[in-house]
């Protein structure tokens, strides 16, 4: 999953996109990048949507892995040192 910061030095290409109006205005009076802004809140929300899909798509796994964990206990704790 690529890092936020991995985007920044992408090639770029336009978009529009629609904004509250008094966001917009309380962006520009605070000097906030909107391009690298929004920018920033996607990457965030593809990084939190690729997260929940592979835990949904690895559910089945981590369930039985639980379970097997719950039934026999860790398959190294004897060696665990805490």
């Amino acid at each position: 999953m690529p890092e936020i910061n991995a985007y920044l030095n992408a090639p770029k290409k336009a978009t529009n996109v629609s904004l509250a109006e008094t966001l917009l205005t309380e962006a520009k009076v605070l000097r906030i990048n909107i391009s690298q802004a929004a920018e920033a809140g996607v990457a965030k929300a593809v990084a939190e949507k690729r997260a929940a899909l592979w835990v949904a798509e690895n559910w089945a796994a981590i369930e039985s892995s639980n379970a097997y964990v719950e039934k026999h206990g860790l398959p190294l704790e004897k060696y665990r040192m805490f």
